[in-house]
């Protein structure tokens, strides 16, 4: 995928329609994440990041947007998304980023079991400044390039143990190895981009 096919242009366009947003009681949580994109060579990438291991986090060690739980102190949820990337990488969404739209909202697991919604913002960010992650939060920062994805070559599967039972998702494997697989929540983000991309919304 050349940078004629997948350019800045390309992206505003796909999301400029409106993402489907739910409608959910004040028992359930909402959080937001950063699809940050940047121009490399001939491609894009997205930013993500190995979040860092810890007792009682669902999401622990998993590949990842920068992102996190809504702030009474945020502005909204799109604020919510800047303020944890800046948190968690060191990267001022406000100074060095162009929000680009609004991806449709995710209920992690697919259900409303863990009490959470996640809306996922996307910016253009044509000159990345050094990040530092926050070792508390994140592992690891690692850069993957978006046409491999979308055309399917980085294409796997992630086998999940629950109650006793392996259920294979799909994945993109964004390193030399299984060690860096995008499953779950991002991988469902990722996909909602490019039907976009390739105009199926």
């Amino acid at each position: 995928m050349s940078s004629t096919e997948l350019d800045l242009g390309r992206l505003q366009a796909a999301l400029a329609a409106a993402p489907r947003t739910l409608d959910v009681g004040p028992e359930v949580r909402r959080a937001a994440v950063a699809t940050v994109l940047r121009p490399v060579d001939r491609d894009l990438e997205v930013l993500l990041i190995r979040r860092a291991q810890r007792d009682g986090d669902p999401w622990s060690g998993h590949m990842a947007f920068p992102g996190g739980r809504s702030d009474p102190t945020d502005a909204d949820l799109r604020a919510t998304s800047m303020r944890e990337t800046h948190e968690e990488v060191g990267l001022d969404l406000g100074a060095h980023g162009q929000l680009l739209g609004q991806l449709d909202d995710i209920l992690p697991g697919g259900s409303r079991s863990f009490g959470l919604v996640v809306s996922p913002f996307v910016f253009w960010v044509p000159a990345v400044p050094a990040l530092r992650p926050d070792d508390a939060e994140v592992e690891e920062i690692h850069w993957a390039a978006l046409g491999p994805m979308m055309r399917g070559e980085r294409d796997t599967t992630f086998p999940f143990l629950y109650r006793g039972q392996t259920m294979d998702f799909p994945a993109f494997r964004v390193g030399r190895d299984d060690e860096r697989l995008v499953w779950g929540m991002t991988h469902r983000a990722l996909t909602s981009l490019f039907d976009r991309l390739r105009g199926g919304k």
